[in-house]
């Protein structure tokens, strides 16, 4: 225990100092190598990390693994929206405390990006337009259009003089050291043709006119006007920015994109912690001054906050997962990237670069300061099947497919993109014994008719500005009346009612009776929806429940998309087809259970609950109460059993399920939803959810959530841990005697080793969580890493023979593989 607290102390202490030094005042410049803070060159590396997307409690948290990640600054959104939900009506409490955010960043000794939009995309509500804005007659958004450009100037001046009055911004000794106007503006500009020219001139000069005397940057911006810095958006920045629009600008990457954003509907998306290392590292060498990664951390998007159809879970794949657990390697393995680029931050920016392209494939970067030992060299295979021995000075260098190698003295190899020899981990989802011994109810919603939602226009409303946002459902209600002559004479034919819905997806009742369900994609949010139905002589009721799954967040003129049930048609009558679309509609937004907050403790009471029995009726609220789990980490709800709606825990959001839309893979896109623990109560927690589809909850399951399976997967032929190494008064050396491979590992949350669940030296095979002995390990291999490890939060196995007896061919190589299980 002493020494990690001398640990946290430590870090502590270093985290004071830093924060105390950017509390001084600050002048940001730049020039065409980098940015300058107060005349001294810095190397920026920035990860997105979203204040909307985690609860308050989990920042200091998520921050610090942030700046033990290596970063030194932080880059968010300012989402209007979230702000300003209703004109003239502001918020800046809880989740939504930027400022709060900003200042804890600034405790913990890093800097901040500040993205104001005010249009953001980030897969957020309407793109972070407020929808209030939608209604302002006349307006275009994102044009040399005066109404648009009236209310965005308020909103920005807005924000930036709430962050002036807090002493937020560099200059006044506040951790903002960049601003950015817009959002990949390029991607709609020629939509707008003159007017999209003349608006991005016009927002340029809107932010350097806020004064607040700090570079401002636009991502994707190929005409960013002077002194606006255009930046790069992509996973390859340094092969596909064609850089600066001005020599006098440097190069910066807004988003490093850490894997993709999920959609219902997509299966799993990945991007290895390999090809993202080599991307950063080969940015840096050339030219390179700052790489932000698009997310570090994307947290959750709780409530409605989702842009359409995308998933509640944002980003998981991201060096911090959706919990904030550290995703191994790619956290370490970034890190030490980070701290190898570090190695060679004099040479960078004070040396002098030379390129030797030896072919399609292969490079050689060297950065050397004439009359000094300042020399930093980056060899580059971007072939991505086959190794290369690269000739680098009299050495002969092994370069493995698709990786650079970095030599921070132009001699030793201390890091390679390719090869990993940070820890690995596994996550683990543990149902908890304490949490899952419940007992469900049910109310299902009333099915209105035109008796209790009157007709009340000629045709279907649309569907968002029926809504203005305030939930996902509505109701339309329409009556027809049938005559024994309408029936069909056939015992063969049955009507069939067809809605064609602009979006996003329906449910579709008859005389009270649930007949099918239908939805749009991401891609395409339009769709026909056909189904038989049973008709009677005399008045029919047609009830829709229509709903969205969040408001758009990109493309042109997004104030002139629609939704909902555009046209209706009775089919397969005696007396022919029966158009529906214009014989009056009635319209009710939200349900009674929203209109009531069935979901809070209050609300539930109002209602008359009976027992869950099976399988229930479409468009039901389902209500039991659950023990917190055991532990003190994160905690999830898995949705086995049920199709699609909402979740609500102590009266929360925890956002939208959607079980039953299934990938390619025949899985569903998310089937774990974060509860944060900081919602839980200290026994007994409400949990309330809305089901649009017939469902069973009696398979969901509530859990733990960790990666306290950590593991190591090293060979012989790994360079030595970039830890092995530093670089003191411009003089690089070695901090070990002897500098070779070893595995490194660490317990996450102070946790300690409890269990070596595989160890194996020779030929083992297999990944975390799935390792598997080969042909000659070493039989000793479990009792020497049980030696060095159990009982300890952190220890070092170094890739020595003489610790593993062992007889293998010679010329084969070596593996050392852990598996570790930690525990408080």
């Amino acid at each position: 225990m002493k020494s990690s607290s001398n640990g946290v102390l430590l870090l502590l202490l270093l985290s004071i100092v830093v924060a105390s030094s950017i509390a001084k005042e600050i002048k940001v410049t730049y020039d065409g190598r980098s940015i300058m803070l107060n005349g001294k060159r810095e190397l920026l590396y920035s990860g997105s990390i979203h204040y909307t997307r985690s609860p308050p409690e989990l920042w200091p948290e998520i921050l610090d693994k942030a700046r033990r990640g290596g970063l030194n600054v932080i880059q968010t959104y300012v989402f209007w929206n979230a702000h300003e939900p209703e004109k003239g009506k502001f918020n800046f409490e809880g989740n939504y405390d930027v400022v709060k955010f900003i200042k804890l960043i600034q405790e913990k000794g890093m800097y901040v990006t500040l993205r104001l939009g005010p249009f953001i995309q980030a897969e957020w509500n309407h793109g972070g337009l407020p929808y209030w804005l939608r209604r302002v007659p006349k307006i275009i958004f994102r044009s040399d259009n005066e109404p648009f450009k009236k209310y965005m100037k308020e909103y920005v001046q807005m924000v930036v003089d709430k962050f002036k009055a807090e002493k937020l911004f560099a200059p006044q000794g506040g951790p903002i050291i960049l601003a950015q106007i817009e959002n990949e503006y390029n991607h709609v500009q020629l939509a707008y043709r003159a007017l999209g020219d003349s608006y991005v001139q016009w927002a340029a000069k809107l932010a350097i006119e806020t004064g607040i005397d700090i570079p401002w940057i636009m991502c994707k911006q190929k005409d960013a006007p002077d002194p606006v810095i255009n930046a790069c958006n992509g996973r390859h920045c340094a092969d596909t920015f064609s850089g600066p629009n001005k020599p006098y600008k440097p190069f910066m990457w807004t988003e490093n994109w850490t894997a993709q954003y999920r959609t219902f509907g997509d299966p799993p998306s990945m991007r290895s912690a390999e090809d993202i290392a080599f991307s950063i590292v080969r940015f840096f060498s050339k030219n390179g001054c700052l790489v932000n990664y698009y997310m570090y951390h994307g947290g959750t998007n709780f409530g409605r906050t989702t842009s359409a159809f995308t998933t509640t879970r944002y980003y998981d794949e991201a060096p911090l997962d959706e919990y904030g657990l550290q995703k191994e390697p790619k956290w370490s393995h970034l890190r030490d990237a980070h701290r190898a680029i570090n190695l060679c931050k004099k040479p960078l920016l004070e040396g002098t670069p030379t390129v030797q392209k030896l072919n399609e494939f292969h490079q050689i970067v060297v950065y050397e300061k004439p009359g000094s030992d300042l020399c930093a060299a980056f060899l580059t295979n971007n072939h991505t099947k086959d190794a290369v021995t690269l000739k680098f000075r009299n050495q002969e260098y092994l370069v493995p497919p698709h990786s650079v190698s970095v030599l921070p003295d132009c001699k030793t190899v201390v890091f390679n993109t390719q090869t990993i020899v940070s820890q690995h981990s596994s996550r683990n989802f543990v149902r908890s014994e304490a949490a899952n011994k419940v007992n469900w109810e049910v109310f299902t919603e009333p099915i209105p008719t035109t008796k209790e939602v009157p007709v009340d226009n000629k045709e279907p409303f649309e569907l968002y500005d029926l809504l203005k946002d305030r939930s996902d459902y509505a109701w339309y209600t329409a009556g027809v009346e049938l005559s024994p002559e309408d029936m069909p004479k056939k015992s063969t034919i049955a009507p069939v009612i067809r809605i064609m819905s602009l979006g996003h997806g329906l449910l579709a009742f008859v005389n009270g009776e649930f007949i099918g369900s239908d939805h749009g994609t991401h891609e395409e949010k339009g769709f026909g929806f056909e189904e038989a139905v049973n008709l009677k002589v005399g008045v029919n009721h047609i009830s829709i429940l229509a709903y969205t799954v969040g408001l758009p967040d990109s493309g042109a003129y997004m104030e002139h998309r629609y939704a909902g049930p555009k046209s209706i048609f009775i089919l397969g009558l005696n007396t022919g087809t029966i158009d529906l679309s214009d014989s009056g509609w009635g319209h009710r937004v939200s349900l009674k259970g929203e209109k009531e907050q069935i979901f809070t403790e209050e609300g539930s009471k109002k209602f008359d609950w009976k027992k869950a029995d099976g399988v229930g009726p479409a468009a039901s609220w389902y209500k039991t109460t659950f023990a917190t789990p055991e532990g003190r980490g994160p905690v999830a709800i898995r949705m086995t059993g049920m199709g699609k709606g909402q979740i609500w825990v102590n009266g929360k959001s925890i956002g939208r399920h959607w079980m039953s839309y299934l990938s390619r893979l025949k899985q569903p896109t998310q089937s774990e939803y974060h509860i944060p623990r900081v919602y839980l109560k200290e026994k007994e927690n409400l949990l309330v959810i809305f089901e649009e589809e017939r469902a069973n909850p009696e398979k969901i399951e509530i859990l733990n959530v960790d990666r306290d399976t950590i593991c190591s997967y090293i060979t012989d032929k790994h360079p030595p841990n970039v830890n092995q190494f530093a670089s003191k008064k411009m003089k690089f050396h070695a901090v070990v005697d002897e500098a070779k491979p070893e595995a490194v590992l660490k317990c996450p949350n102070f946790k300690k080793v409890v269990a070596v669940e595989f160890a194996g030296y020779g030929d083992p095979t297999g990944v975390c969580g799935n390792f598997q002995p080969g042909k000659c390990d070493s039989s000793v291999a479990k009792k020497v890493v049980e030696q060095r490890c159990m009982g300890k939060d952190e220890c070092s196995v170094p890739m020595d023979a003489a610790l593993f007896p062992i007889t293998c061919p010679e010329n084969v190589p070596k593996v050392l593989a852990i598996q570790l299980k930690c525990s408080h």
